[in-house]
């Protein structure tokens, strides 16, 4: 009689894949929330030429329904699960103006517990610079959703904004002032050709204690700068002027595709 030898392994079963599946927990939702940034102008009623003035606007969107109905909140929507969250963010962009091309760039995640009671929801925020005209279209043509313009100060100080979008809006101000002052980012807001008196404005309008005296000189003869903007020039090479603001004509200029190399330490 042959003895039979049954050998039993200490190892573990390996679990399925689908069941390991199980043991983590997905959020309820990851919605993409994106800061619209604006800038409008408004000519002044004034004897002499001058330049107009400037705000800097954010869309919002009065909500519908729970959570938070009738509260302004920042325009977004939920990542579907054959996009990126970068993806959600330039569908939406292109949902709620209805243009592509934007200036568009993440900004950060929030995901403090509680700041949506429909559940375990992580937002993705964004900021985009969109064109004056097209977020004012978009404002008049909207039937369905109510969508107002405001000025970062007033959508701030006068509004309460659903969930943690307060907050949302307070980091992507202080990123756009950032950039405003340490890259050319304020090429967004400006048309193609354009004088230093409107480069300033547009600083000082995003940046409002930004005062710099020597700011035609520097910005054209600081060393770390130059390349940064160019005169612009006829086809006969002879520089191009514009009195559109000014008694005297002014120097026009257009950013170049240059990026200083900038530093603390230089």
């Amino acid at each position: 009689m042959t003895d039979v030898v049954i050998v039993m392994s200490n190892k573990k079963q390996q679990a399925e894949p689908e069941d390991e599946v199980q043991k983590y927990r997905t959020p309820d939702g990851i919605p993409a929330d994106i800061v619209m940034f604006t800038l409008t102008r408004q000519e002044r009623k004034a004897s002499t030429k001058s330049l107009p003035r400037f705000d800097l606007k954010v869309m919002l969107i009065r909500r519908r329904s729970w959570p938070f109905a009738g509260a302004w909140a920042l325009p977004g929507g939920f990542s579907q699960e054959d996009e990126s969250l970068f993806e959600t963010a330039r569908r939406e962009l292109k949902e709620e103006t209805g243009v592509d091309g934007h200036h568009l760039e993440y900004l950060g995640v929030y995901s403090k517990p509680g700041r949506d009671p429909r559940g375990w929801i992580i937002s993705h925020a964004f900021f985009a610079l969109v064109e004056e005209w097209v977020l004012e279209k978009r404002q008049s043509a909207d039937d369905a959703q109510e969508v107002g313009l405001f000025t970062v100060r007033e959508a701030l100080e006068e509004l309460d904004l659903a969930f943690d979008h307060r907050e949302i809006l307070e980091d992507a101000y202080r990123r756009i002032q950032q950039q405003m002052l340490q890259t050319t980012i304020a090429k967004q807001f400006l048309p193609p050709h354009f004088t230093l008196g409107e480069l300033y404005q547009v600083i000082q309008t995003v940046v409002p204690d930004f005062a710099e005296l020597n700011f035609i000189r520097k910005i054209t003869s600081t060393r770390s700068r130059q390349g940064i903007l160019e005169e612009v020039r006829d086809e006969n090479d002879k520089p191009m002027l514009s009195n559109q603001y000014s008694q005297r004509p002014a120097q026009l200029y257009r950013f170049t595709d240059f990026t200083p190399q900038l530093s603390i330490y230089t």
